[in-house]
């Protein structure tokens, strides 16, 4: 089984997994199954053959991962104090944190992996194994920089990591939610402000502007990229990185009407629903909103990742451990708001999707990927404000 591929495009990038052996990452076509199919459907059984094997591979992965981050972390050591829970605006904010008072967070991040850690750290940790541990792409000029800002920071996890590595520069992590550790590097500071708002920021005033993972919370993409662009100096770098909702495989292993598959069509309907697509990279929107804002020199990067540790590639496969674990720590969060409030199940019909979907996650015979891509783009050095 071929490994997922990263598909840079305009530009150069890491060595990429071998190709797949056949695309089908074509939208489904196939109507959205009712909550009550998932209820009529037999209970997955919790000791079967797909969740034996689970069991056993999740004692050897659980120490793997944890590895992973205590080598990835080590460069980047430090104490701080996280009294509060994350949120990722659409996903629910109850994931248990505990306090971390004096403990340094390369311990707590590993005792959280160990112990149930949260969706965030295994989120962060995999969208920057896909990096080649890097934060970002663009080449901004750390050593010149000032100023970055990190637009939807959530725990400011990324906006942490990079004030450690350049203490030099000034790193501005925003949110709608206060839910960000008390402890941090000092040149780290956090501030609430709602990205689809006007941005209360100076004109021409940062070096760089940072959006991650804001797919399914911004109404106006066109005037998202266009306040980033008059905040940023002449010159300055956005850099973009997204992802769909939409599930596929890249061998035909998640089947119409599946959990997998239904997860996208859900989210993309609910989307519509609720005003703020799921759909980011099919809709092309990073590209539309950044040429329309005005920026220039777009490199674009275009990754198919793994869900789940089912390829055969050695980085993919932890990248799909680690979004794995960030899935399984809490699904019904992630889903909650948006198929009993926007969609209309039912509690009993959420769970029982649930189970189907936990049950089909951890079958090692389907191989689901996701889309991801990554745009950096440029104010012009002779530019003004928008």
């Amino acid at each position: 089984m071929s490994s997922p591929s990263a598909n840079p495009a305009s530009t150069t990038a890491a060595p990429s997994p071998p190709a797949p052996e056949a695309q089908t990452a074509a939208e489904p076509v196939h109507d959205i199954l009712p909550g009550e199919h998932w209820t009529q459907q037999p209970a997955p059984a919790a000791d079967d053959d797909a969740d034996s094997t689970y069991a056993e591979t999740l004692g050897s992965s659980t120490n793997s991962l944890s590895t992973s981050i205590l080598e990835y972390r080590t460069i980047q050591g430090r104490t701080f104090h996280s009294d509060r829970t994350p949120a990722e605006y659409w996903c629910v904010s109850d994931f248990g944190y505990r306090e971390a008072v004096g403990e340094s967070i390369l311990g707590y991040y590993v005792r959280r992996l160990i112990n149930g850690s949260s969706p965030v750290i295994c989120s962060h940790h995999s969208l920057t194994l896909v990096l080649d541990g890097k934060l970002f792409l663009a080449p901004v000029d750390m050593n010149k920089a000032k100023k970055v800002l990190d637009i939807g920071t959530g725990t400011g996890i990324w906006a942490i990591d990079l004030a450690d590595e350049h203490p030099n520069v000034q790193v501005i992590g925003t949110d709608i939610s206060p839910i960000q550790p008390g402890w941090v590097p000092p040149n780290v500071f956090f501030e609430m402000e709602d990205a689809t708002q006007a941005w209360t920021f100076e004109e021409n005033s940062f070096d760089f502007v940072h959006i991650r993972y804001l797919f399914g919370s911004i109404p106006d993409w066109d005037e998202l990229f266009k306040q980033a662009y008059r905040v940023l100096k002449p010159g300055g770098y956005i850099e973009t990185f997204e992802a769909d909702a939409l599930v596929f495989s890249e061998d035909g292993t998640v089947k119409e009407g599946s959990p997998l598959d239904q997860w996208g069509k859900v989210f993309k309907e609910g989307g519509k629903k609720f005003g703020r697509s799921f759909l980011g990279v099919n809709e092309d929107v990073q590209r539309k909103g950044l040429e329309a804002a005005g920026f220039s020199n777009l490199k674009t990067f275009d990754y198919n990742t793994p869900m789940t540790g089912w390829s055969t590639d050695k980085k993919w496969r932890e990248i799909g451990e680690y979004s794995h674990a960030a899935m399984e720590q809490d699904l019904e969060g992630m889903i909650l708001y948006m198929f009993k409030e926007v969609m209309g199940w039912s509690t009993v019909e959420i769970h029982a999707y649930i189970g189907h979907l936990r049950r089909q996650l951890r079958d090692k015979s389907v191989h689901p990927v996701a889309k991801l891509r990554l745009i950096y783009a440029q104010k012009p050095e002779d530019a003004t404000a928008a």
